[in-house]
């Protein structure tokens, strides 16, 4: 699955990369996310424009959900197989659709409690990984607060990704965005990234941490090792 992600993108190159309108935002670049923590989101305004929204909850809540949220099953990934039909998703996926943009993602190998880290970032040198998403509104029933949430929507791995994860996100490709966001891209064309889209080098063991090194950029560093 996709269980930790980096944000760590200036607002230049949100805007190049994703076409994204509004007045310019000093992001806070983030590097070891973990699901339930705030994030940013890319959906379609009232206008069908491109907008950045910040502070986005990683973990869809469906707006029909009535419990408290310590029930809410985890839903910060949703399977493209079922996406279309799972109650949890099949509401966003009909008319709530995102983009997470990523600069990379981790997925790990080895045993338990030797588990070590892998960094994954486009192969071509783009700052940014569009990440196929859903979102929703919800209404806290014992606050009245409103939520927006989101989960990131995975795939069957390339054979190049499957030594490290038997999932990987769905990344779209440009022309593909607006046809994901407006709804018009069906759940069965969502296919993994091409064989060579993406480079991997493994990492510092503090990312194993949810929220370690969060806004130490150096725990992105390829270990010494895989520099010999």
């Amino acid at each position: 699955m996709c269980g930790r992600f980096t944000q760590h993108y200036s607002w230049q190159e949100i805007h190049e990369f994703l076409s994204v309108v509004g007045a310019p935002h000093n992001l806070q670049p983030r590097y070891n996310i973990a699901p339930t923590t705030l994030i940013d989101m890319v959906r379609h305004d009232a206008e069908g424009r491109r907008e950045l929204v910040r502070g986005v909850r990683w973990g869809l809540i469906p707006n029909w959900w009535k419990k408290p949220l310590k029930d809410l099953p985890a839903a910060f990934n949703a399977r493209v197989e079922t996406v279309s039909e799972k109650p949890m998703f099949r509401g966003a996926y009909r008319s709530r659709r995102c983009i997470v943009p990523a600069s990379g993602f981790f997925e790990w190998t080895g045993k338990k409690g030797e588990k070590q880290p892998h960094m994954f970032v486009a192969a071509d040198g783009s700052p940014i990984l569009a990440l196929a998403g859903l979102w929703e509104r919800w209404r806290n029933p014992e606050t009245g607060e409103d939520i927006l949430s989101c989960t990131v929507i995975v795939t069957e791995p390339t054979t190049w990704m499957l030594p490290y994860h038997d999932r990987m996100p769905v990344l779209l490709q440009q022309a593909e965005i607006d046809r994901w966001l407006s709804g018009k891209m069906q759940a069965n064309e969502l296919h993994p990234i091409s064989e060579t889209g993406l480079r991997e080098w493994p990492i510092d063991r503090r990312i194993n941490r949810s929220g370690e090194g969060d806004d130490d950029p150096m725990v992105l560093e390829p270990l010494e090792s895989d520099l010999l």
